[in-house]
């Protein structure tokens, strides 16, 4: 009996793995990019050592968080949709119970780690959770819910502001603008990959909204990224080694339009995990911005 009980054990653990995307980090790489900027321009390029773990830290544990409350809520959803169909709660893996447990003690130990920085950054936190957890219910009626995940996942660039400097400067706001819609690109080629069987359901998505001019928003919303990250360089007084980085990251958007252009599913989900180089790109001219 031993192994049969160590056997489903491991199976139960598997499946936790698998509703928190522990086992697929795209997701939290794209958060911990919009992090990064943030604690690098908040720090000057010396972020304290204790915030950065602190936030990147309580960004993975409510991100773990969202993704168990998301896929709650879209239960009975999942299993119409071909690449959720397999997903724990929808395959019966996990139970209901197990996942409201599971997400209720990563929304504690997410809240136990802002606990730790000062009073604004707590309520902010506060805010910022209340938005991830109303995402799920947003493609019941909101026409580009991608909007609301994007301000979820650039909050952390607004904590390092409160954590760091106790305020939240020009600079900083004009970072957060640059990575709510920077999700609007990353997020609009995740839709695009389930956009049929988001139709048939009834779900709504930034990918299903633009239908026919996808390219033309995708450019739009890039350059609408761009255009915020130039404005947050020129309110930092950042040098040219941030543009640099802009420069890359404009390269790198440019190429997933051209790589994207008939809209295949496996190209447009490609874009979507490149989109972490675009993030790394931002964040190497920040790095290089701040070098002595």
């Amino acid at each position: 009996y031993g192994n049969l009980y160590s056997g489903v054990f491991a199976m139960k653990c598997l499946a936790f793995v698998r509703l928190m995307r522990l086992d697929r980090p795209v997701g939290s790489l794209l958060l911990a990019w919009s992090s990064l900027w943030g604690l690098w321009l908040a720090g000057a390029g010396r972020p304290p050592a204790f915030v950065t773990a602190v936030i990147l830290l309580g960004t993975l544990t409510m991100r773990s968080a969202g993704c168990v409350f998301n896929d709650l809520a879209d239960r009975n959803f999942d299993g119409y949709v071909a690449r959720t169909r397999s997903r724990p709660l929808a395959s019966g893996a996990v139970s209901v119970f197990e996942a409201v447990l599971l997400g209720v003690v990563l929304l504690a130990v997410s809240f136990a780690l802002v606990w730790l920085l000062n009073w604004q950054s707590v309520l902010l936190a506060v805010a910022c959770a209340a938005v991830a957890l109303f995402y799920p219910f947003c493609k019941r009626f909101f026409l580009a819910p991608q909007l609301v995940l994007g301000v979820a996942f650039a909050s952390p660039i607004l904590m390092a502001q409160t954590a760091i400097l106790g305020r939240i400067t020009l600079a900083g706001f004009l970072l957060f603008a640059a990575s709510v819609f920077w999700a609007l690109v990353y997020d609009t080629y995740y839709a695009l990959v389930d956009r049929d069987d988001d139709l048939k359901i009834g779900l709504h998505s930034s990918a299903i909204t633009v239908r026919g001019f996808e390219h033309r928003f995708l450019a739009a919303m890039a350059g609408t990224v761009l255009g915020f990250l130039v404005l947050t360089g020129l309110a930092a007084g950042l040098n040219g080694w941030y543009y640099l980085g802009l420069a890359i990251a404009a390269a790198l958007f440019l190429y997933e339009l051209w790589d994207t252009r008939n809209l295949e599913r496996e190209r447009c989900f490609r874009a979507f995990n490149h989109n972490n180089w675009v993030g790394a790109a931002v964040l190497l001219g920040l790095v290089l911005a701040f070098l002595p």
